[in-house]
Parts: structure tokens; sequence; C-alpha cells
């Protein structure tokens, strides 16, 4: 039932103009970002040739490319995200929802696999810039796969807190806004946080923060380092947010 619910979510949001507004708009601001570096780098490489261990195509093109992506993102998934619960409310579909013989689990599930597979798709799209090089040169494959995962796993961690918060209301752009309000503040939370905390000498607090600050996260990815605890913040940071989502619906459904 999870996966029926997914494709059921995935196929609305192919149907919805605003989603392909969206994707418009992040493939328009990534090209730009490729673009824009792609000439920086053949202007530079003359020079690069001459230095010594010289970054290669993927670290000046790839990365920064897609940490645009990834500030697009923060605006781009509440939009998406809004109309996960907001809307069968506003509908009036929502009990039809709850009353079936499904768990809040296998519903908040479906809605949060649908969405992240839209935008697995938007980070498909985005390595297919940086993929197009390989006609021309060669790319570091261990850098890429790191930033796609990064990406991957930033975008599902957007659209857990995107979906908790759509289950707190019955507007969509109530829910777009509130969500993006978190997320702003998760992160400048997180950084203002983690550097107090390790100013003061307290380590573990300090790292524990890191799990709030979803960016700084990517940051490691986006280095090509495969860090296990940065991968663990960024699981940690989805399960929260689900688990809070199936908790208000089953709050909802007792009453």
């Amino acid at each position: 039932m999870t996966f029926t619910i997914a494709g059921k979510e995935l196929k609305a949001l192919f149907a919805s103009p605003l989603a392909w507004v969206v994707l418009t708009f992040v493939q328009l601001l990534t090209a730009y970002s490729f673009l824009k570096r792609l000439d920086d780098f053949m202007q530079f490489q003359p020079q690069l040739v001459h230095i010594a261990n010289a970054p290669g195509v993927t670290e000046i093109i790839a990365a920064p490319t897609f940490a645009t992506a990834a500030a697009v993102l923060l605006f781009a998934v509440p939009l998406l995200a809004m109309r996960l619960v907001a809307e069968e409310r506003r509908n009036q579909t929502m009990v039809l929802l709850v009353s079936a013989p499904v768990s809040m689990t296998e519903i908040v599930l479906g809605k949060f696999l649908g969405l992240t597979a839209f935008l697995a798709l938007i980070v498909a799209l985005v390595a297919l810039m940086p993929l197009s090089l390989l006609a021309g040169g060669a790319l570091d494959p261990g850098l890429l796969a790191s930033l796609v995962a990064g990406l991957v796993l930033l975008a599902a961690g957007f659209a857990a807190v995107g979906l908790y918060v759509s289950c707190l209301t019955l507007h969509p752009i109530a829910a777009a806004v509130g969500a993006f309000g978190v997320l702003l503040a998760m992160l400048l939370a997180g950084e203002a946080a983690g550097e107090g905390l390790s100013a003061r000498g307290w380590h573990v607090p300090a790292a524990l923060a890191q799990v709030l600050s979803p960016l700084r996260n990517f940051d490691t990815f986006g280095r090509g380092v495969l860090d296990t605890y940065s991968l663990a913040c960024s699981i940690l940071l989805i399960a929260v947010f689900l688990a809070l989502a199936i908790r208000r619906l089953d709050a909802e459904r007792l009453r």
C-alpha cells in the first residue's frame, strides 16, 4: 500500500503545473551555474596546466553546480511538499484517506517516497550536466557519486520537513511558507549552536547540533568524503520528521 500511495503522489506531481514550473526553475538556475563554471574553467585551463595537483573538471564545475542545486532546493522543496497533506484537508479527502484500512505510517511513507522520487529525478537531471563533459574529458566518479548521494539525502531531508509542516495546516501556501521558515531556522540555529558549543569545548553537543544543519552535512559529501556521521545525521533528520508526521496524523485519527 505504501508504494501504491507513492505512485499516486508521483502521478499527481507530474499532473501538477506547479511541479513542472519548479522543475523548470531548478533546471534553469543549475544550468546557468553549470555554464558559468564551464566558461570560467575554459578561461583558466591554460593556467591550471602549470599547477601541480590542480583541481579537475569535477571540482571546478560539478561541485559548484550541485551546491547551487542544493540552495535552489531549499526554496523548491517546500513548494512541492506543501500540498501533500494540506491539500487533502482543503479538498476534504483526508477523511477518506484516514478512514481507509491503511496505517498512518503507510500514508506518510507513501507520500514521502512519492515526493522523494520526483526530487531524485531532479537530481538525475542535474547530474546529466557534468556527465555531458565525458564527451571531451574525464570526471572523478567518486566525487560525482558523493555529490549525487549528498543531494538526494538533502532533498529527502527537506521533503520530510515539508511533509511534517503540511500535516499542521489545511492551507498549502501556509505549509510552504512554514516549511521554508523551519528549514531556514534549522540552518541558522544549527550553524550558530554548533559554533557556540564548539567554542565552549562542548564537542559532543556541538556534533549533535549538526543534525539541525542539513547543508553542513551536504558540504561533507560535496568534498567527496563519505562521512558516516554526516550520513547518520541526514538519516536521523528524515526519521525524526517522518515520525512527527506519523504521530500528528495518528492523533487526528484518534480524534
